[in-house]
Order: C-alpha cells, then sequence, then structure tokens
C-alpha cells in the first residue's frame, strides 16, 4: 500500500492525509464537541464553578488564600482539625474601648497609618503588615511593643490564628484616636490589592484615601461590639487563640 498517497483512497479536500496531519473534518468535529470552558472563577480545591462572591480557606503554610466554593470550605472549619488548610469565618468585631497609648504607635514602627495583624501559626508568632504601593509588605513587628499593646486590650486575643486579622488604624489627621476592628484576614487582603491599585504618590493620594474611609464605612457597619475580654468569649466558634502573641 502507498502510504505517502493515503492509500489510494484520493485526497480530496478534508478527506485525505498529508504528511501525518489530521483530516480537516475531523479536526473540525472534535474541536466541535470539545467541552466549553467554564465561565468565570473555579473553586482552587475541586474546579468546580464559584460566584464573585465566594468564600476562602487559608494554606497554614504559605498564608495563600484560596477561592473555594461550599462544601470545600466546609472541610476546613474546624479550629481544632490538625489540618494544612483553615476556612476563613466570617466574623467582624469592633473595640469600642480600644486603647492605642501615647506613643505605641510609633513603637510598633509602622511606617503609614494603617496595618494588620495576625498570628501565625507556622511562625507561632503575630506578624504585621501594612498597604503601600507594591501591595502587603510586612513589617518587623517589635515583640516587646506589641505586648504592650495587648496588655493594655486583653480583648484583642479572641482573633482565631492566620484566618482573622486585628485591622488597626493610628491615630491622624481628623482621627485624634486610633481604632481598631477584627476582621477576616482575606477581607485585609482585599483593601490592601485595592489600595495598590489605586495607590498615587508618597502617601497614596486622594483617591486611595477615600477608598480607605469607604471601607472602615462597611466594615463598622458589619461590627458588632467586642466582648470586654476574651475569656468571655471562650465559646466562640472562632476563637481559640491562647493568646495572640
Amino acid at each position: 500500500m502507498n502510504m505517502e498517497n493515503g492509500g489510494g483512497t484520493g485526497r480530496g479536500p478534508g478527506t485525505g492525509q498529508a504528511n501525518g496531519a489530521l483530516p480537516v473534518a475531523l479536526l473540525r468535529r472534535i474541536s466541535a464537541n470539545r467541552p466549553a470552558p467554564a465561565a468565570g472563577e473555579c473553586c482552587e480545591m475541586c474546579g468546580e464553578p464559584i460566584s464573585d462572591a465566594h468564600q476562602h480557606v487559608v494554606d497554614l503554610e504559605s498564608h495563600a488564600m484560596m477561592c473555594t466554593c461550599r462544601p470545600c470550605y466546609l472541610l476546613f472549619t474546624d479550629a481544632t482539625a490538625h489540618l494544612r488548610y483553615r476556612s476563613v469565618p466570617d466574623r467582624y468585631l469592633s473595640f469600642p474601648g480600644f486603647d492605642l497609648g501615647l506613643g505605641q504607635w510609633d513603637e510598633l514602627e509602622i511606617p503609614v497609618g494603617l496595618a494588620f495583624f495576625f498570628r501565625s501559626s507556622k511562625l507561632g508568632r503575630t506578624v504585621a503588615f501594612y498597604p503601600g504601593p507594591a501591595g502587603a509588605t510586612e513589617s518587623e513587628l517589635p515583640l516587646a511593643a506589641w505586648d504592650g499593646v495587648l496588655a493594655r486590650n486583653p480583648a484583642l486575643g479572641l482573633a482565631a490564628p492566620d484566618t482573622e486579622a486585628l485591622l488597626i488604624r493610628g491615630p491622624g489627621p481628623g482621627r485624634a484616636a486610633a481604632d481598631c476592628h477584627l476582621v477576616p484576614v482575606d477581607a485585609c487582603y482585599e483593601l490592601v490589592g485595592r489600595l495598590r491599585r489605586l495607590w498615587r504618590g508618597f502617601d497614596g493620594g486622594q483617591e486611595a484615601r477615600d477608598a480607605l474611609a469607604s471601607f472602615f464605612d462597611r466594615v463598622s457597619r458589619r461590627s458588632v461590639p467586642a466582648p470586654d475580654s476574651a475569656s468571655e468569649a471562650s465559646g466562640s466558634t472562632a476563637s481559640g487563640t491562647g493568646g495572640f502573641r
């Protein structure tokens, strides 16, 4: 059989083979039968499509956020389980009596007026990040200074490791005192990402400041006052921190 002429069957357009290529008609059938790619985002664990409004799971090793569907999210909600992943709870608390003593913000060595703090299970300590034109930047948090903030505000120990953060604004123009909220850690990364896109100049610019003010307005509306001390919330499903140092 002469393989070069397709076995003598003819080489009309769309039916024969040339140089080992698949017939054009077959290629068209394969393309037509191929499943269409899923629109929008997909769960990073199982691959199922998810909506724009979805929940997240934290990789405790890398602190990376994973977009998940509801069933995958529910697999990692047990804060006592020894797993690599942990679901981010949807809890917002305010601390009306938050007390940041004179000079304590400067002692934390945060170069801007905003930072978020969370306890890393992998590192065994609290870490601090602040926004800027490059995104979230880690600060070399002086533990002695942070311990001083905790001593004045024991209720801050309510924050769950890895998944909840303490978002603190230091004193600034039009704000004589600092304020603090406990928020899901993914909300902090969302804020930092938005500020990065809007950042202009040295201090961020007016558009970034407006976005920050809008974000804190939403956080304030969602927050409920925290108990006066961490021990009063020992039954909370999102607590169990054993201290927030």
